[in-house]
Order: structure tokens, then sequence, then C-alpha cells
């Protein structure tokens, strides 16, 4: 029996978020502190009392559902995690749990992905959509035909669960996507409130710079298993973690895979770490057997 850890990404930040841990731990309240110094902003009064309107700007949500996760999981008295896994965003999280980046550089690392993302996401008007009980190989083969009879971009961004795929790329691109979907049998295809369209070639500008800032901060020898989104399989190597961290940019979040994978390597509790419960219904929805908890 092997204790997973996993930490959710953007979408689960509410207004409010991180108070209660803050006014109740010394520790955390040292955090919050430090993340405003190293940000040059006071995050923790928008995570507290901001509105859902400022907490939806991504150079805002990332590391502010960093530092509740961040936070949470160093409240918890854990000796060692036997592996761990974060949704986009959340692989952050996760390199601190399992100890290959400091908090402060991990923090930084954040800043720079939201601030680059959020430029890239201003570029070109793009969006993303949630496609519901259809084939993973139906949504990707509309998606490559849409591109290639269109030059629009849109492909898969997001395998959450068995029948839950989003969908991100340019609003026509995906519009269309949305549109065929519906006529090949999805039961819903939601256009969803985002600002951009992540995971997808349509972040490309903000890849090099990520990729300076991975490569000018030090990672450590982890203390277990990383299982990146990109390739749904567990990480040891500091190297490899760095280039998926910069191919998860444009590259698909494959989570269904990636908890698989981890109940294939023993898994069999997992606790997600941050706000909200997002990551505990997708893995129940992936096997139901799992034993899933969480900390916030």
């Amino acid at each position: 029996m092997k204790h997973a850890f996993v930490f959710p990404g953007q979408g689960s930040q509410f207004s409010g978020m991180g108070k209660s841990i803050y006014e109740s731990n010394v520790f955390a309240k040292k955090l919050f502190e430090q993340a405003n110094e190293i940000l040059g902003f006071q995050i923790s009064e928008i995570m507290f009392s901001g509105t859902e309107e400022e907490l939806k700007q991504t150079k805002v949500t990332q590391p502010a559902i960093f530092l509740h996760s961040v936070i949470a999981f160093k409240s918890i008295e854990i000796a060692k995690p036997d592996m761990v896994a974060g949704h986009s965003l959340g692989e952050f999280s996760a390199l601190v749990a399992n100890g290959v980046l400091s908090f402060e550089d991990a923090l930084h690392l954040v800043a720079v992905r939201a601030n680059a993302m959020q430029k890239a996401c201003e570029l070109h008007p793009s969006s993303m959509a949630a496609i519901l009980k259809l084939e993973d190989e139906v949504v990707e083969k509309i998606c490559l035909e849409i591109q290639q009879e269109t030059n629009e971009v849109v492909g898969a961004a997001n395998y959450n669960c068995p029948g839950q795929i989003v969908i991100s790329g340019s609003v026509k691109g995906v519009e269309l996507a949305c549109e065929r979907m519906k006529t090949a049998g999805a039961k819903r295809a939601l256009l969803l409130p985002v600002g951009g369209a992540f995971h997808s070639s349509l972040m490309n500008p903000a890849k090099d710079e990520l990729q300076l800032a991975i490569e000018t901060t030090k990672f450590h020898s982890p203390i277990c298993a990383i299982y990146q989104n990109v390739v749904a399989k567990a990480i040891l190597d500091k190297d490899e973690i760095k280039h998926n961290l910069v191919a998860q940019l444009t590259g698909a979040v494959r989570w269904t895979q990636s908890v698989q994978a981890m109940i294939a390597d023993g898994a069999s509790r997992f606790t997600e770490v941050g706000p909200g419960k997002v990551l505990q219904g997708l893995v129940q929805k992936i096997n139901s057997e799992m034993q899933v908890d969480g900390e916030s």
C-alpha cells in the first residue's frame, strides 16, 4: 500500500482561500509574508478578500494555488510521501513536496510561468472547452481534422478522467470542435471561462522565458518519484523533470494516465493537498476502489 499526494491546478481558487490556516498557524503566516515579499504584491490580501475576477487572473491564480497547496502540505506531519503528482500548475507544488525545489525557488518559477502565460494569452484570442462522454480517440480525431481543414489551433489539453477531456486552442478552432463533438455524440461541449488556451501551441511564446528561469534554478534530488503530466510515468531524473516542466506548457495534462500509472505502481490512497476537491473526484472516477481524502 502506497500513499500518493496530489496537488491541484488552476481553477481551484476561491475567495478566502488560505485565511484560516494563516490565522491559526504561525509557520503558515511566515510563509505567506515571505510570498508577498518574493512576488512584490500582497497576494495574501487577494487570496483572503479578493474578488472572483481578481483571483481569476493567471498571474494571481497560479501563485495563490501554489501557496495554499504548499503551506497545507508543510502543515501535515508526514515523514515522506511515497509518490507525488500535480495537475498542470500543481506539478510545482508536488516538486516542493518531494524535495526537488525549495519553496522560494518554486514560487519564483510559478510567478515566471504565470506572467509568461498571461502574456501569451494576450497575444491571441483563445479558449478552452470541456467535452463530456466522448471517447478520447474521437476527440483527438475531430481536433486533428479541424486543424487540417482550417489551420485553426485546437487539441486535447487535459485528460481529466474517462469521459472528460478539455480541449484548447483558438476561439474559432474550439467553437468548431465543440459543434462537431456534439454531432459525434458528446453529452456536453462546454466553453470554459478561462483567459487563454493553456496546454496548446498558443503557449509557445511562454516557453523560452520559463526554460531560462528553470535552467538558472537549483533542482535537488527527489525523495520520491513525481508522475509528470506530459509522460504519465514516474520520474526521478532532475534533467528530465526540467524538460517535462517546460514541455507541459504546450503538452497535454495526462491526468487519467498518470493516476493509472500510480495505481499500477502500488498507490491505494490519494490525498489531495490544496484548495478544493477536484482531484479527489477525478481519482474516484478513474478508479472507484481508491481511498481518497484531502488536506487544505
